[in-house]
């Protein structure tokens, strides 16, 4: 299965490494264009000087890792496509010239399911899509949280557990569910 990623999941660390992770375990294939990495590198400088030029580092070693994962969309497609927010079709002209089966999205409005079914697409929220992938594949899921669980630890200074992480992620129910397995 190929899944394109919003920006709005890319950005936000702990969201991104656990969705990248599932897609390391094989769950499925991940999509993105080079106008979603900028707009990831563009909404780091809130972060302050080094935000930006942190993300356009692990933009690199993305691009590295995922060297088929990038997608140039055709002008063409832009055009006959509509969304409530305009700024927002270059994401689904992407997932149409990916061949992707959806997108994943925390911006529900903004992608209709009924205008992204009529392009074949699906749209997943991160939550429910990892969630799903650990009832599938329990001990796959688990290993990336617990690698990043530790990753968080070592970073911070601080202890954290899988569910506090999570919650915070925007990830509660898988929080929940790994905090329980």
């Amino acid at each position: 299965m190929k899944l394109l990623l919003d920006t709005c999941v890319i950005y936000p660390t702990v969201m991104r490494e656990m969705l990248l992770g599932a897609a390391q375990q094989g769950c499925f294939t991940p999509l993105w264009s080079a106008r979603i990495l900028e707009e990831w590198a563009r909404a780091s400088r809130k972060l302050g000087p080094e935000g930006e030029a942190q993300a356009r580092g692990e933009i690199a070693l993305l691009r590295s890792a995922w060297s088929k994962a990038e997608v140039t969309p055709a002008a063409g497609v832009e055009a006959r496509l509509w969304l409530p927010d305009e700024a927002d079709i270059h994401v689904l002209a992407a997932a149409i010239v990916g061949h992707a089966d959806g997108i994943v999205t925390v911006n529900n409005k903004d992608f209709p399911r009924h205008t992204l079914s009529e392009e074949g697409l699906l749209r997943h929220t991160p939550d429910e899509l990892l969630y799903g992938f650990w009832l599938a594949e329990p001990q796959a899921i688990e290993s990336v949280g617990a690698r990043i669980l530790a990753t968080a630890n070592q970073m911070s200074g601080d202890i954290w557990d899988i569910r506090r992480l999570l919650k915070k992620a925007r990830l509660p129910r898988l929080a929940k569910a790994l905090s329980q397995a």
